[in-house]
C-alpha cells in the first residue's frame, strides 16, 4: 500500500498541530452559575493587564502582551549577562455556556527575549508558560467566581 499526501492535507496536519501545541498548558474551571457571573469572573481575574480583546458572546477575552524583567538570564557559549532580558506574557480566556454550567478555560502564552544568531541577534521564542502566573490566575478566578456565589464542580 502507497499513501500520498496533497498539499492540503499537509495543511490541515499543520493546522490541527498548531491547535493542539496552542492548547497546552489549558487550565478548565466549571462553574455552577450564570454565565453573566462566570463572565464578570473571568474579567475581573485578570484586570491587572490590559484587555485586548473582549467578546462575551464569542466567550473571549485576551489580554496584551505584559513585559516581564528577567534579570540575571545569560546567552551564549561565554554566559554573557543580557542586559535587556525579559519575557512578555499574555493570557487567553473562553467562557463557554453548557448545559447547566458555565466552563472557564484559561491559559498563558509566554515568550523569552532570546540570543538567536544571524542577521537578528535578538527575538522572541516561544517558551513555557509561568505555573506561577497560571497558579495566581486559578486563584483570582475562584475567588471572583466564588465571591459570584458560583459553586464549583
Amino acid at each position: 500500500m502507497r499513501f500520498t499526501f496533497s498539499s492540503s492535507s499537509l495543511f490541515l496536519a499543520s493546522i490541527f498541530l498548531s491547535a493542539c501545541a496552542a492548547m497546552n498548558g489549558m487550565q478548565e474551571r466549571f462553574a455552577v452559575c450564570s454565565y453573566d457571573h462566570a463572565w464578570e469572573a473571568a474579567m475581573e481575574a485578570v484586570k491587572d493587564r490590559a484587555i485586548a480583546t473582549k467578546d462575551k458572546e464569542a466567550g473571549l477575552i485576551v489580554t496584551g502582551w505584559l513585559e516581564i524583567p528577567m534579570p540575571g538570564r545569560t546567552f551564549g557559549a561565554l554566559q554573557r549577562e543580557m542586559g535587556d532580558s525579559k519575557d512578555r506574557s499574555r493570557i487567553t480566556l473562553t467562557v463557554k455556556r453548557l448545559n447547566d454550567v458555565t466552563k472557564i478555560a484559561f491559559a498563558e502564552e509566554r515568550q523569552r527575549w532570546a540570543f538567536r544568531g544571524g542577521s537578528r541577534l535578538f527575538g522572541w521564542a516561544v517558551t513555557d508558560p509561568s505555573e506561577e502566573v497560571l497558579h495566581d490566575v486559578q486563584t483570582r478566578l475562584d475567588t471572583k467566581l466564588k465571591e459570584r456565589g458560583c459553586s464549583l464542580t
